[in-house]
């Protein structure tokens, strides 16, 4: 049988299509609709399916799976070295060609329905997050210019702004007073949507082993479990803890020559959103381990706070963040919930 690969630039309506039977040359080339690309995939035998790792590329790689097709997903950074020419379908797909032959680039694993369904959970709520935030900003600037302002908190501003709305007297002019209340009740709907969305993700952790034995380890919650598993997938494609860290950019680059060795400030490669979780979950241990109330330091606190002392609070949190990957990665792996170990 014919090692044939087809690279597929996948778009809205319109694909293109390029077919290689042998390395480093097209033999085919089309450019179809939905429907003609998904009779493709039907029609064609087994073969290797490449795309870009974008947007709906994980909804047809289940589809070109279902078909019998073997499925790599490239990312998208990795392929634009080779096209350097201008940007086209064309020359997208010849690029994906070419990244496919290149052995130390490695695919995205195709998500199933269920993973991605629990990310779409995580971006709504963070889109909802974001609308929330800009409304209150504005309501609290709009105040402000007339004299108005709210006490620090999220939480103050709706009953505030209720108060305000309720005293005829205040300082509100009756042209604003019925956007303001429009405004206000809109916040309130933003937040019951971001709590239901929150009831939701602490049902499905209960649900998932995987969630609940991440959520031993310090710092990681239902926030960050969930969303390590959606994103994640399997963790065992992942050779050691430091693999995993490197792959959520909280390693160190590097820019080494000779016999000089440099290593700056974290990557920041890979999902920024894990990132910022980790990275507050840190900051939390840390807030956590200085509360005159807070349990007997273990030597994971210990450590996060010398080293806050001596480089100062964001460095802290960036390595505990390190070192909480790491940990995510052995917990996961060898299948067992996280056990802290005291100071000796």
């Amino acid at each position: 049988m014919k090692n044939t690969t087809i690279a597929v630039d996948v778009a809205k309506l319109v694909f293109e299509v390029a077919v290689s039977d042998t390395p480093g040359q097209v033999h085919e080339r089309h450019r179809l609709s939905r429907a003609r690309f998904q009779r493709l995939l039907a029609e064609r035998p087994p073969a290797t399916v490449l795309m870009e790792a974008c947007g709906s590329a994980h909804h047809w790689a289940r589809t070109a799976q279902a078909h019998g097709h073997r499925v790599v997903l490239v990312p998208p950074h990795v392929v634009r070295p080779y096209a350097p020419r201008n940007k086209t379908d064309r020359i997208d797909t010849k690029g994906l060609l070419e990244a496919f032959r290149n052995e130390d680039v490695r695919p995205v694993p195709v998500k199933s329905i269920s993973q991605q369904a629990l990310v779409a959970l995580h971006r709504l709520r963070t889109t909802w997050l974001a609308t929330r935030t800009a409304r209150l900003n504005t309501v609290r600037g709009l105040l402000r210019e007339f004299g108005v302002l709210l006490p620090t908190g999220a939480h103050h501003v709706v009953p505030h702004v209720q108060m305000l709305l309720g005293d005829a007297d205040s300082a509100l002019p009756g042209l604003l007073r019925p956007a303001l209340a429009e405004a206000a009740q809109e916040i309130r709907e933003i937040e019951t949507r971001i709590r239901a969305v929150d009831r939701q993700l602490e049902h499905l952790a209960r649900e998932h082993l995987v969630a609940t034995q991440l959520q031993t380890i310090p710092g990681i919650g239902v926030l960050t479990a969930t969303a390590l598993v959606a994103t994640v997938g399997d963790v065992a494609r992942f050779a050691s803890g430091r693999h995993f860290a490197s792959y959520l950019g909280l390693t160190p680059r590097e820019h080494s020559s000779a016999l000089r060795r440099r290593l700056g400030a974290i990557s920041k490669r890979g999902d920024p959103y894990l990132r910022m979780l980790l990275i507050h979950g840190a900051r939390s241990v840390l807030s956590h381990a200085k509360l005159k109330t807070a349990p007997p330091l273990d030597r994971l606190r210990t450590w996060a706070l010398q080293l806050e002392r001596r480089r100062g609070p964001n460095r802290a949190a960036v390595a505990l963040a390190n070192k909480l990957a790491r940990m995510v990665w052995a917990v996961w792996r060898h299948d067992t919930a996280y056990v802290g170990t005291s100071v000796v």
